[in-house]
């Protein structure tokens, strides 16, 4: 291992997770496999030969800097969609590379067409309603000026798709919200065809509302962290075991997070470990130092709470989590040798370290646990 951990990605979890959701979702519905923040962590270069290998032909992203990342690491030319931040400065290479976007305010609209004219290319954009989570999209009255617009400017454009986004189908407090969601973008969409449109795809299922709300699969969905291997939250997992005999878990985590023991050290009743004061030894103990910190992913909320796994064994972390290091209490493992692996995320034996953890202990959803894991760690694929 030359870097100080190592991330491992297991090809044959990716399968397993896409036969799952192509099974439930069915046929008829694109999978758009989301790789935003750097494909939840997991890295875009890596996960996205992966994805395509198992079968998936769409891809999702925020930006256009990773959409320039998918496009480089295809095999195959396939649909990237760009569901938000395009610059200005950017917006014409979106146009000219095919990427498809969101159009999700009438200023976008305008320069879309104005960029579309200059080029002689008709932009490929996805119109974006807003029915009720308020962060981005067209009102009803800016739909119906867009419509007008998109009847002037009929030869710059290519109407990919027609969306909106729910406001949190993971949760069921959420209910009534997302009715009055589904609700108002059916009115929307019955507008758009009522102006003469007729959107490739209509879409407004994330992971969470493909499995709790059905319906609203439409021809597409954007699927992100159901294909890393977790579920949205624990309802939503618990909506789908209910009605199954088998109540195990369907899906497989993709990812497997490791380091090793750099040194070991004996400390002594009544000493200090680590920065400050935070942990104080009650007795003599032997401690390990691990190459991994929070400039890692490994949370600083962690300290003193967090567990790794050393030689089939669940290791308290003690002390305040370093930039770059972390130190467990081995004083239990008889054996224990410098260079031996820490598992931070995986399996070790009988035992496992689930990403979950770390958010029961630090308070992180599991996205915000996965986004966090620089691009410095060395990832390698498991065939």
């Amino acid at each position: 291992m030359h870097s100080s951990s190592i991330i491992t990605l297991n090809q044959a979890a990716v399968n397993n997770n896409l036969k799952f959701l192509k099974q439930k979702l069915g046929s008829r519905v694109i999978i758009s496999a989301v790789v935003k923040a750097n494909a939840y962590g997991h890295g875009i270069e890596q996960m996205v030969p992966l994805l395509e290998q198992a079968g998936v032909n769409h891809f999702s992203v925020f930006d256009y800097t990773e959409a320039s990342r998918v496009a480089q690491s295809l095999e195959h030319t396939c649909p990237i969609m760009i569901m938000g931040w395009v610059s200005d400065s950017d917006l014409k290479d979106a146009i000219t590379r095919g990427f498809e976007f969101f159009v999700f305010n009438l200023e976008r609209l305008n320069k879309t067409f104005e960029l579309a004219k200059e080029l002689k290319i008709k932009a490929k954009i996805h119109i974006e309603a807003e029915t009720g989570m308020n962060r981005s999209g067209l009102n009803l009255q800016e739909l119906k000026e867009a419509l007008n617009r998109l009847h002037q400017n009929q030869e710059y454009f290519e109407l990919k798709g027609f969306c909106t986004h729910l406001a949190g189908a993971e949760s069921i407090t959420n209910y009534y919200r997302i009715q009055q969601q589904i609700k108002r973008f059916h009115r929307m969409e019955d507008m758009v065809e009522a102006s003469g449109f007729k959107p490739e795809v209509i879409h407004m299922a994330n992971s969470a509302a493909a499995f709790v709300y059905p319906k609203t699969r439409m021809n597409l969905v954007r699927v992100g962290i159901m294909l890393y291997g977790f579920w949205s939250s624990t309802e939503t997992f618990i909506h789908y075991v209910n009605s199954k005999v088998n109540k195990t878990d369907p899906l497989q985590r993709v990812l497997d997070w490791k380091s090793q023991i750099m040194a070991l050290k004996e400390i002594k009743t009544g000493e200090f470990v680590s920065y400050g004061t935070s942990y104080l030894a009650q007795a003599d103990i032997k401690t390990a130092l691990i190459p991994v910190g929070y400039s890692c992913g490994y949370s600083r909320s962690l300290s003193n709470r967090g567990r790794v796994l050393i030689r089939g064994h669940r290791c308290s972390i003690i002390g305040v989590v370093n930039m770059n290091m972390i130190i467990a209490d081995v004083t239990n493992l008889i054996d224990v040798e410098v260079g031996d692996e820490v598992v931070i995320i995986g399996k070790q034996g009988d035992l496992e370290i689930k990403v979950s953890a770390f958010g029961d202990s630090s308070n992180q959803l599991n996205y915000e646990v996965l986004a966090h894991m620089p691009d410095k760690i060395q990832r390698t694929v498991l065939k």
